[in-house]
């Protein structure tokens, strides 16, 4: 586990020692509890030579004036107080992060000209710090840091100076959860498949049981006696042997019907007899990115104990080539009875999820499934890495999607489903195909996906551009993102708690 930074909350005053962090509005404007910790005016003064704008999240450092007892001061823009956004708030505690990445003793005045900031953009601030401390080093035997983003051997202590410190660490409490399921979504994502196949990624889940989840492991033997020919036919060709996990959550009213998230867990992907270019393939570790980000949601959603019912599912594979790997053009039986010909055994995610959404649906019976999977690249193509692809039968799970994307920045857009689409996976010699041709290759991944849900109100994320390799920015310098795991904590916190 990446070593993480301490962070208390304490009323506002002037840090005595260590590094003092002030806020900056328009105009280089500054509170009076930032003024006293610089009562030369040094980092005032600095404002101008540097040309420092206090646009949000941008940053100036002086060394402290002697006699303050601290070593440095630093100014974080935050632009217009009034306009900073909950998510501009996890902006500037990860460039606060980002600059004390040596081990200090930091001090942030969370005051501004016009009052101060309240309790609840505290604990995002924090939170901000936290999710932008997160490395993934475990297998590296000397730590360097003068790499991009190196974790100090003895993290930095932050001490939030805030108006309502108790407020904010009640708030910090719930979003803390949130930052432990994302850091282990990351984890889960960055280890290598040497390490993390279907057994072992499990077990991740399994771990969660001392949270108050429940949890079952289905093994091969028990897939089959369900019927789950698709999920099964994908991993035929490995030698780790096939899981899915199933956990659930209560906590809501006992009568309630659960909400259900399903992920993609394909551990390694080869692409199977379909085989993946060598350039490149290193990155299939990650094409679990869904299945990391159900086993992160059901994480923050346990730790901050959501009152509501939730059921997380991930299909657990490795597809690889060998003597028994399927072949294109090999025909399988889904749970559903559904016949599915496989022409290509690199579009293999969508198989394991029509076995794991069948199973959720018939089981639970849900208000509704949402499934996460890094499916296509035709997304990719389509949206680029700044939001994940969006599929749905029902419009207001869509825009209630859309809106928690927004607040968190976890971005999606809604793509079209229609029967122009379905027929093109129409098969001569089944009931469907696995790949719908040339065009639309997203489109026609979450149309197959759609014959395995029924009537339930249901979405498909694609994440394959946002879950892994996607663009570093001020709260993740990961390679795995964790992406969906905030995402889907707003979506269950502001519409099914209660």
């Amino acid at each position: 586990m990446t070593p993480q930074p301490s962070i208390t909350f304490a009323k506002i005053a002037s840090p005595k020692k260590g590094s003092a962090v002030v806020l900056v509005a328009e105009k280089g404007a500054i509170s009076d509890a930032a003024k006293a910790c610089d009562p030369s005016g040094t980092l005032e003064r600095a404002f101008s030579i540097t040309g420092f704008s206090s646009k949000l999240a941008s940053l100036v450092e002086v060394i402290a004036p002697e006699g303050t007892g601290l070593n440095r001061l630093v100014g974080v823009g935050v632009g217009k107080a009034d306009a900073v956004s909950e998510y501009d708030w996890h902006r500037l505690g990860g460039v606060i992060a980002a600059h004390f990445r040596k081990a200090d003793d930091v001090g942030i005045i969370l005051d501004l000209p016009d009052g101060a900031v309240s309790g609840e953009d505290a604990a995002r601030l924090a939170a901000g710090i936290r999710l932008r401390s997160y490395t993934f080093d475990k297998y590296k035997t000397k730590k360097d840091e003068s790499d991009g983003n190196p974790t100090p051997r003895n993290p930095s202590k932050f001490t939030i100076h805030c108006a309502n410190p108790a407020a904010a660490r009640k708030a910090f409490a719930d979003l803390d959860a949130v930052v432990d399921g994302v850091n282990l979504a990351r984890d889960l994502v960055n280890e290598p498949a040497n390490k993390l196949g279907p057994v072992e990624f499990a077990a991740e889940a399994k771990a969660l049981e001392k949270l108050g989840v429940k949890v079952e492991i289905l093994t091969e033997k028990e897939m089959t006696k369900l019927g789950m020919g698709a999920l099964l036919g994908v991993a035929q060709g490995s030698p780790r042997g096939a899981r899915m996990a199933v956990m659930q959550w209560d906590g809501g009213k006992a009568k309630q019907k659960p909400i259900a998230f399903v992920g993609k867990g394909v551990t390694f992907d080869t692409g199977g007899n379909s085989i993946k270019p060598a350039a490149g393939m290193e990155d299939m570790k990650g094409d679990m990115g869904g299945a990391a980000a159900v086993v992160g949601l059901m994480r923050a959603l346990a730790g901050r104990k959501a009152k509501a019912n939730v059921v997380g599912i991930v299909g657990l594979v490795e597809n690889s080539v060998d003597g028994n790997a399927q072949r294109p053009g090999d025909i399988v039986t889904s749970m559903s009875g559904q016949t599915i010909e496989v022409l290509n055994t690199d579009a293999e995610g969508r198989l394991v999820l029509a076995d794991a959404l069948w199973y959720c649906n018939q089981r639970f019976e849900p208000q509704f499934m949402v499934n996460l999977a890094t499916l296509t690249g035709a997304i990719i193509v389509a949206l680029g890495q700044s939001h994940a692809g969006l599929f749905s039968n029902n419009d207001e799970l869509s825009t209630r999607l859309v809106e928690a994307g927004l607040s968190t920045q976890e971005k999606v857009w809604r793509m079209p489903l229609g029967a122009e689409y379905d027929k093109l996976i129409d098969s001569k010699n089944a009931d469907m195909k696995n790949i719908g041709g040339r065009y639309g290759g997203s489109i026609t991944a979450a149309q197959f996906l759609q014959r395995f849900v029924k009537e339930t109100p249901w979405a498909h994320l694609d994440i394959a551009g946002t879950a892994m390799g996607s663009p570093l920015n001020d709260v993740s310098q990961s390679w795995g993102s964790g992406f969906g795991v905030r995402l889907l904590d707003r979506l269950v916190h502001d519409h099914y708690e209660g």
